[in-house]
């Protein structure tokens, strides 16, 4: 849909997600706060890496919810697997996908986190498609990107996204936006809901 796919980030780059600046840079505990995460629930931390997110996400669910943590990447996996046995948490299930499946169960996710990995999707029409199955009814999709719109943003262009070109690819894909924030520094953060009218013979071109 005129956008080119950005390369994986290796693993090898996993201490950059957990940079100490981050915080500071990002305002991530103020994504956090505006998830409308509750206890009990069944989030997805879609391209989770190292954990950055998988932790908090974990301890604002509480033990009676849980974190479905998917990378393709092993290796950030078992980074994530000791973090979370460092911070004595057990409510984190890691999940290796595939680049066209994330391997989630159908119909149990309450929300889906997308922090910066969207873009990198190398099959994003089938990873769209898995994400609205595993959805429940009234799940949503939390993207998260670096706006393409600010020059001021020190990220490559290729690791950014407008909000047009979002609202080109998720619409035709089965997803209506449902509400935005937009009081991050360097990202948009927008949700989306399953659009219940939309049929799969309409999909839009990946």
């Amino acid at each position: 849909m005129g956008r080119q796919i950005a390369q994986t980030m290796h693993y090898e780059g996993a201490p950059w997600l957990v940079r100490d600046s981050r915080e500071r840079e990002e305002r991530c505990s103020l994504l956090l706060a505006n998830l409308g995460i509750r206890r009990g629930m069944t989030v997805c931390d879609m391209g989770c890496g190292n954990g950055y997110y998988s932790l908090p996400l974990a301890k604002l669910v509480g033990p009676e919810g849980r974190v479905l943590a998917v990378d393709i990447q092993h290796e950030m996996l078992a980074m994530l697997e000791q973090r979370e046995a460092e911070a004595k948490l057990d409510n984190i299930e890691t999940i290796l996908g595939l680049l066209h499946d994330p391997k989630l169960p159908e119909n149990t996710v309450d929300l889906i986190l997308l922090v910066d990995v969207y873009h990198e999707f190398s099959h994003p029409e089938q990873m769209l498609a898995a994400m609205r199955r595993a959805l429940k009814p009234d799940g949503l999709i939390a993207l998260v990107e670096y706006r393409a719109e600010d020059p001021n943003v020190p990220i490559k262009p290729l690791h950014k996204m407008s909000k047009h070109q979002i609202l080109k690819e998720f619409p035709a894909n089965g997803f209506k936006l449902v509400k935005e924030f937009d009081r991050l520094p360097w990202q948009h953060l927008m949700f989306f809901g399953r659009d219940e009218g939309f049929d799969e013979a309409d999909r839009g071109d990946g």
